[in-house]
C-alpha cells in the first residue's frame, strides 16, 4: 500500500506520551507541514499558538472538560480561525476610504468568513496530525475547546475575530497506545453517497449501529431509561452538561465576529 495511505490508516488518538520530548526539528517539521495545507484563497485564515506555558496547559486540562493528560503532552498547539490579520492589514491598507469612494459600508468579518477560517484553521490541523504521525509522534483533537470561550479569550489574548478551533496535543505515544488497535469507522455505504444527499432508512440505521449497539447489550449499561446505542449516545454526547456549554460558548464567539 501507498506509504502515505498506510500512515492515515493507522492512525489513531493517543492520550498516554512517553516522557520523551519532541525536538525543536520536529515541531518546525509538523508546522512547515501544516503551513503547506490547503487554504482559501492562499489567505491562510488561520494562527498557531505553540502553547509552552505548564500553567496554561493545565488551565486547559481543566476548562476543555477535565482532561488532565493535556497538561502531560510535549506539544500543544492551538488552531485559531483568524480574520483579525487580514481585517487589520485592510484598514491599515485605507479599505475604510475605498469604501467611502464608492459609497459603501465599511465590510466587516461575519458569521461567512468565521466558516471559512474555520475551514483553513481544521485542514492546516490535520495536516499537521498527518506530518506528526509520519514521524512516529501520536496526536490527539481535543474539541473542548469550543468551550469557555471567555477564559480562553483572556487566556490567550484574542482579539474579535481569532477564535479557538480546535486543539491538538502531541507525544511520543506509550508502548501501551502503540498497542491498542484504532477505533472503527461506519461503512461507507452510510456515508459517501453519489450526487445527493440521502437520509437513511430505519433497516439503514440498524445495520449502520449493529456492532455498536451488540457492544453496548453486553456491557449492560442499561440504566435511567436508557436502553440502546442511540440514547446512550444521545445522553452521554448530545444532550451532556459539556456539550450544552459548547453551544453556549459558541453563541458567545459568534457575538463576538458579530458585534466586533
Amino acid at each position: 500500500m501507498n506509504q502515505t495511505i498506510d500512515v492515515i490508516l493507522k492512525r489513531k488518538s493517543i492520550r498516554a506520551y512517553e516522557d520523551r520530548p519532541i525536538t525543536d526539528a520536529e515541531r518546525k517539521a509538523i508546522l512547515q507541514a501544516a503551513m503547506r495545507a490547503p487554504t482559501a484563497g492562499n489567505m491562510m485564515l488561520y494562527s498557531i499558538i505553540h502553547i509552552r506555558d505548564q500553567k496554561a496547559k493545565e488551565m486547559l486540562a481543566r476548562t476543555c472538560d477535565n482532561q488532565p493528560f493535556i497538561a502531560e503532552a510535549p506539544l500543544v498547539l492551538l488552531f485559531l480561525a483568524d480574520y483579525q490579520r487580514w481585517y487589520d492589514y485592510f484598514l491599515l491598507s485605507g479599505a475604510e476610504s475605498l469604501a467611502a469612494l464608492r459609497h459603501e459600508e465599511l465590510q466587516k468579518p461575519e458569521e461567512g468568513d468565521l466558516f471559512l477560517a474555520c475551514c483553513d484553521a481544521l485542514i492546516a490541523a490535520q495536516t499537521a496530525v498527518i506530518a506528526a504521525e509520519s514521524l512516529g509522534i501520536g496526536s490527539c483533537y481535543i474539541g473542548d475547546i469550543l468551550e469557555n470561550y471567555e477564559t480562553h479569550r483572556e487566556l490567550f489574548k484574542l482579539p474579535e475575530y481569532a477564535s479557538p478551533i480546535c486543539l491538538l496535543c502531541f507525544g511520543y505515544p506509550t508502548e501501551q497506545e502503540l498497542e491498542r488497535p484504532p477505533t472503527t469507522r461506519y461503512d461507507q455505504d452510510f456515508i459517501v453517497f453519489e450526487d445527493e444527499y440521502r437520509r437513511l432508512e430505519d433497516d439503514e440505521f440498524e445495520e449502520m449501529f449493529r456492532q455498536a449497539q451488540e457492544k453496548f447489550a453486553e456491557a449492560g449499561e442499561q440504566r435511567q431509561g436508557i436502553d440502546n446505542f442511540g440514547q446512550m449516545m444521545y445522553a452521554r454526547k448530545f444532550s451532556a452538561a459539556f456539550t450544552k456549554e459548547l453551544r453556549r460558548s459558541v453563541k458567545v464567539m459568534l457575538r463576538a465576529w458579530e458585534e466586533g
